[in-house]
């Protein structure tokens, strides 16, 4: 992970485990308790996350499909150690109930939650009954800040333990930059020309949108190149550039709106580079991915989605939309006033 810049520089490989079996408790624990020892917390305060960890995969495992948990360092925020999990049903009718103390019901996700809330510095959560259940939660040494304004999701393709896909967030202010990068194929090599991306990013990351993007173009020519795209968001208006098959999208009230991308491939192929502008408009989500997501998801499809934190939307639409036959990322902007 790259330092900071004011809030976020980041890009990421995302180590997803299965909770399908009994020892995905242990091993997302593990993961918990080893970031939380490695970001300085006291043995209270881990021995605390490790509770909270067993909690939600251990739902996960009794009562879930298709259960998914992943544990990192919280993008943007030190020394902060988040916990993800999602899946598909049975999901919560009613998540305020779930969070008080001694709720209980056999067959649902609603067991352990409250306890969970308790445990973490900042929680958020987002079910829908037959659909399923996204929980995103941090653990800081400390009372946390603001929540960041934008989240970002990766992961490789079956069972491999590389992505080729990346991507980076810059915030300075109310201004929040992001680049995605869709390597082209999979594996290390893939990795290595996303990887290149962000780094050629994280140069100038206050240029603008078409030059970043130039920039990249140029210095992927020694590696198998990729898509690209970089969005700059303000709380009124979103500058985009992309090149290749990265798509990035508005999402309203009223529906979402896709923004341009040009043809080809950076670092080998491409016509003239352009940078677009839109407008947002009032509770707006900026929506960028790889094509490890399918471009046929629709808020619409999951009630509420879209009022979450960007890290329970990343999720959301990972579920609703990721591909296992391909490397999937995404990246959600929630504009700051």
């Amino acid at each position: 992970m790259a330092g900071l810049v004011d809030g976020i520089r980041q890009f990421g490989d995302d180590t997803w485990i299965r909770a399908e079996d009994p020892s995905a408790v242990g091993a997302v624990r593990r993961l918990a308790t080893g970031l939380a020892l490695a970001s300085g917390f006291g043995d209270d305060r881990t021995g605390q996350v490790a509770v909270a960890a067993t909690e939600a995969v251990s739902n996960l495992v009794k009562h879930a499909e298709q259960g998914m948990a992943l544990v990192r360092l919280c993008p943007g925020v030190p020394d902060v150690v988040e916990l993800i999990t999602l899946d598909r049903g049975p999901g919560m009718p009613d998540v305020a109930r779930a969070l008080r103390d001694g709720y209980s019901t056999s067959g649902t996700l609603g067991i352990g939650l409250g306890a969970i809330a308790r445990i973490a510095s900042r929680y958020d959560v987002h079910s829908l009954p037959g659909k399923g259940t996204v929980l995103a939660v941090q653990f800081g040494k400390a009372e946390l800040d603001a929540l960041p304004p934008a989240s970002g999701l990766v992961r490789p393709i079956g069972e491999e333990s590389v992505s080729g896909d990346s991507y980076a967030i810059v915030t300075d202010g109310p201004v929040t930059t992001v680049l995605v990068c869709d390597g082209l194929g999979h594996g290390p090599a893939a990795a290595q020309a996303s990887r290149e991306a962000v780094a050629l990013f994280l140069r100038s990351p206050g240029d603008e949108p078409r030059e970043i993007l130039a920039r990249v173009h140029r210095g992927l020519n020694s590696t198998r190149g990729g898509a690209v795209a970089v969005a700059r968001v303000t709380p009124a208006a979103v500058s985009y550039a992309g090149l290749g098959n990265v798509s990035g999208w508005i999402s309203r009230a009223d529906g979402r709106q896709g923004m341009i991308s040009v043809p080809g491939i950076a670092g080998h192929q491409g016509g003239t580079l352009r940078q677009y502008e839109y407008e947002l408009g009032e509770h707006a989500s900026v929506v960028l991915h790889s094509d490890g997501l399918t471009e046929r998801w629709s808020a619409g499809a999951v009630p509420g989605l879209f009022t979450r934190s960007p890290a329970v939307i990343a999720a959301g639409l990972l579920r609703e939309a990721g591909s296992r036959r391909d490397d999937a990322c995404v990246v959600i902007v929630r504009p700051r006033p």
